[in-house]
């Protein structure tokens, strides 16, 4: 097998594999924000990537993309439904989410989700060179860090959380929460998207494995040190500056507005229909502003884009039937003839049609109850080089410790959430204006580039790895 200097495991590869109408595979990139933030970094370096194509059943071999070869992993149905729906979404996703929804345990799931773990850790050391490097990606891998390191213990390992790292009391009720642990603890260096989750993940070692930890979230145990930290993850900037300066796509927008009757104020929130996204909250918050008289549908529209995910498990299912109700009661109770309340739709966009949804508004509505960092609010201030419209953004994503002049919110207080939409809606240009300049020059210095070579850097303090990175 051909091997590679840098190896990248994730759970899904940047490539959806779809069945054309003559029954042919054809294979393009995925629309998910961890495959196409990292795909931007990847696809001129030479590396491998290990992760599960999308498909049930046996993986497909795939040709290169430049540089990056593609080492496709299969998943059986039952491996599909323990290890990704079961135990990664049911089990892990909730309660890293501060158990939004009740996690469910089950002791089925946590076996194919150590089996599956141990393929993908086979693969990735398979793959990697001698003294190479593998970079694991999150919750749905956390094992594969230690058995990697069993596998093969002359290579450089790091691991890297997209979602939140939750408190230790939460942590402890994982059945598994030991081998979780030492599972993540088998890198050298395992990143976070805020500091708080690397001082949780150092109290829990100290907690529940008797490790010992300097001031520097250095976790000393069993010989070995792991360095821990947080580094926000971002966006590839200039590719959204170049596709919203497109006069394609400009003209898109145009044709938007008027679509929706050019109303004078447009609020967007573009969504997974995930039940962590606060979509309910923020419908409670805009009924009653309709309710109180405070917004009129004659001059304000909120379009809804509710990219539809785990369509199989429940919870989901269900949530999805409970906010298109809600869609219909506020449309049916506050719409007229030729004018909608919200526009609901559910459906994934592509990036140029996303680009123009970004101009076309004047308020982005970004209010998830909890979120590793949330690459949307990134998205629209990299779009709106205009600098006149406002982002309004959940305390509770990652992304606020960094949009500190966004308009910040509690999503959980639905009067306060009522207050500031509209605040952002009544909103000085001048005051937009400062507000959005300062997060764009945040922004276009913490890009996707500075995100991954500062994360390299800090794996590997040679700057070898992090200097195999062409953009």
């Amino acid at each position: 097998m051909r091997q590679s200097s840098l190896v990248v495991v994730a759970n899904r590869l940047p490539l959806d594999d779809n069945i054309a109408p003559d029954g042919a595979c054809e294979w393009r990139r995925s629309p998910g924000g961890l495959a196409g933030a990292l795909h931007a970094i990847l696809d001129k370096t030479p590396a491998t990537w290990v992760g599960w194509g999308g498909g049930i059943g046996t993986a497909k071999p795939l040709p290169d993309i430049g540089s990056l070869r593609m080492l496709p992993m299969g998943l059986s149905e039952d491996e599909h439904n323990g290890y990704y729906e079961g135990f990664a979404n049911s089990t892990l996703w909730p309660l890293y989410h501060d158990a939004v929804s009740p996690p469910v345990f089950d002791r089925g799931w946590w076996e194919t989700y150590r089996a599956v773990n141990r393929r993908f850790a086979q693969a990735a050391a398979e793959a990697v060179e001698p003294g190479g490097t593998v970079w694991v990606q999150d919750y749905h891998l956390t094992l594969v860090p230690q058995l990697i390191r069993e596998l093969r213990p002359d290579v450089l390992i790091g691991f890297f959380m997209h979602v939140p790292f939750p408190p230790p009391e939460l942590f402890m009720q994982l059945p598994r929460r030991l081998d979780l642990l030492r599972g993540m603890l088998g890198a050298d260096l395992v990143g976070f998207q805020r500091p708080q989750a690397a001082h949780n993940i150092s109290q829990l070692a100290v907690k529940l494995l008797g490790a010992q930890v300097t001031g520097d979230e250095e976790i000393s145990f069993e010989g070995r040190t792991i360095r821990t930290g947080a580094f926000p993850m971002s966006i590839d900037v200039a590719e959204m500056q170049a596709l919203s300066a497109r006069r394609d796509v400009r003209d898109r927008a145009a044709q938007l507005r008027s679509d929706l009757g050019k109303p004078r104020r447009v609020l967007l929130s573009v969504d997974r229909l995930d039940y962590i996204k606060g979509i309910e909250h923020r419908l409670t918050a805009y009924s009653e502003l309709l309710r109180d008289g405070l917004v009129k549908v004659r001059d304000t529209v909120l379009v809804q884009v509710a990219v539809p995910s785990r369509e199989r498990v429940e919870s989901y299912r269900k949530l999805r039937d409970r906010i298109e109700g809600e869609v219909g009661r506020i449309n049916g109770e506050y719409g007229r003839v030729g004018e909608t309340a919200i526009h609901y739709l559910i459906q994934p966009f592509d990036r140029a049609e996303l680009a123009a949804l970004y101009q076309t508004a004047d308020v982005m509505v970004v209010t998830p109850l909890r979120d590793g960092m949330n690459l949307v609010a990134k998205e629209y201030v990299a779009a709106r080089a205009d600098n006149s419209s406002a982002l309004v953004l959940s305390e509770f994503a990652g992304a606020a410790d960094e949009f500190t002049d966004a308009f910040l919110v509690n999503p959980h207080d639905v009067d306060g959430l009522k207050d500031t939409l509209l605040r952002a809606m009544e909103a000085e240009p001048a005051d937009l204006e400062r507000r959005m300049t300062a997060m764009r020059e945040h922004l276009v210095s913490h890009d996707i580039d500075f995100w991954a070579r500062s994360y390299l850097t800090a794996l590997d303090r040679t700057g070898r790895v992090a200097a195999r990175l062409r953009r």
